[in-house]
């Protein structure tokens, strides 16, 4: 009597087991909004057990002005422009993998001080491009993010690199 009991409870197991597998797969993923506020940031993000992550390396502005001196401001634009050849490059680069902007959970910005605003980092600039990707009607999904300023990235000319992190659906 005993062998049968211990198959049967083998095979309840394993079913509620595969069960809680097939859910966390299915378990969306969480983005708490920032209490009282419509940033368009999230102030946490919970990726549930199961889910792949996908981290991504910086990237960096393309050349807008190919006629201008290699490397130089110029080249590449303010930082408005840089992050939207950033961010453009970013969607490529998912949509290569399978994913979309919708996919990212996690950002982090590295802006380096512009010139023109007295060697301080233009953040309405970026926000400006940023929220042509994130926070609005036809992709309402926020990662979590942080935003800095750094004294300098690889080219002079370079004032934008994002990373982002992303999770498989």
């Amino acid at each position: 009597m005993k062998r049968p009991m211990m198959i049967r409870t083998a095979l309840l197991t394993g079913l509620l087991l595969a069960s809680q597998a097939i859910k966390a797969d299915t378990a969306p993923v969480v983005r708490h909004k920032i209490p009282g506020s419509n940033f368009p940031i999230a102030s946490a993000v919970e990726v549930p057990a199961g889910r792949t992550l996908v981290f991504l390396s910086g990237a960096v502005p393309p050349v807008v002005d190919d006629k201008a001196p290699a490397g130089s401001l110029a080249a590449y634009g303010d930082t408005k422009l840089q992050t939207q050849g950033t961010l453009a490059a970013i969607e490529r680069t998912l949509k290569g993998l399978g994913l979309s902007m919708g996919d990212v959970i996690k950002m982090q910005v590295f802006l380096v001080g512009d010139p023109a605003k007295g060697g301080r980092m233009d953040f309405e600039g970026f926000m400006a491009a940023y929220r042509e990707h994130f926070g609005h009607a036809a992709q309402p999904n926020l990662p979590s993010r942080s935003v800095m300023q750094v004294a300098g990235l690889v080219l002079p000319g370079w004032l934008v690199e994002i990373e982002v992190t992303a999770v498989r659906p």
